[in-house]
């Protein structure tokens, strides 16, 4: 994750650097050599996700490339937020350090899980989480494209939920490798701990408006975007109101910055005719520059 750049770019190596300090271990050494089940550590996974998105950006910014709106998928809602320079690199990574510690103890007081669900409308899977509710916990937690949803709560309510899931007509109900039931009922061991982290660290007016999960709506007060990333950690991640808000309210063009091509896909389902470009590395980087 990220190696080509920190090769390429000092800022890149000096912005890992500060990481190394925040955190306490070595992420280049995680996200560069691995072992691959440390890096799926959620401790670990976030911090790695957010630094790779930061380092883009930062490279974005020095080239004059600033957003005019900006949104992320749960954790990279951080990652929005330091793009339009609401939040420090800094900051934003001591909260996100304290939300991935919070999330990981969570998963370890109550485990839970999380699964997708292809081909339910999200109203019918809604009714599918309050029947399998019998069994245990589980809740709706990202809509995440029109007929992609994941579902999150306890490891039997969510086992059932597949089970109806797919007695009511889901073409796939897929297990996700995860730490914990992330975006439910179950994440609120972490309200509190997380609560006073915010409390703690100066958010700014962004310089765009950032659209939050919780509401899909576009944003730019700070003690708004406080209580937005509060509230984030039980509440379901509204991704396709967001991509159709911002859509609507202008957009016709997305970057997705940082690892990965996972949002690219799910705005090809959103909305075909929003062209997308992922900017993970060098190349991608280069190609921006040059297009």
């Amino acid at each position: 994750m990220a190696k080509d750049l920190y090769e390429q770019f000092d800022e890149v190596r000096s912005l890992y650097q500060t990481a190394n300090d925040i955190l306490g271990f070595d992420l280049t050494q995680v996200c560069f050599e691995g072992p691959e089940e440390k890096l799926k550590q959620t401790r670990v996974t976030q911090p790695a996700i957010f630094v790779h998105s930061a380092a883009v950006t930062g490279l974005l910014r020095e080239r004059g490339r600033l957003p005019e709106m900006t949104a992320g998928h749960s954790l990279g809602e951080y990652s929005a937020l330091y793009a339009a320079e609401a939040l420090t690199f800094e900051d934003a990574l001591r909260l996100v350090k304290v939300r991935a510690e919070l999330m990981q103890k969570a998963g370890e007081i109550e485990p839970g899980t999380m699964a997708a669900v292809i081909g339910l409308s999200a109203e019918e899977l809604t009714a599918v989480c309050e029947e399998a509710s019998a069994a245990g916990v589980v809740t709706v937690a990202n809509y995440n494209s029109p007929g992609q949803l994941v579902i999150s709560g306890s490891v039997a309510g969510v086992e059932q939920a597949m089970v109806l899931a797919k007695e009511r007509g889901a073409k796939r109900a897929i297990p996700l490798v995860v730490s914990g039931a992330f975006h439910s009922p179950l994440m609120e061991h972490a309200l509190a701990g997380l609560e006073q982290a915010l409390a703690e660290v100066p958010i700014s007016a962004p310089i765009c408006p950032v659209y939050a999960n919780v509401d899909a709506r576009p944003t730019s007060e700070p003690e708004r975007i406080r209580s937005n990333l509060k509230q984030q950690l039980t509440s379901p991640v509204r991704w396709t109101e967001t991509i159709q808000n911002m859509i609507a309210d202008g957009a016709t063009r997305f970057f997705e910055v940082g690892p990965g091509t996972v949002l690219t896909g799910l705005l090809k389902r959103i909305d075909r005719q929003v062209p997308c470009s992922a900017i993970g590395g060098v190349d991608a980087l280069n190609q921006m520059e040059t297009a």
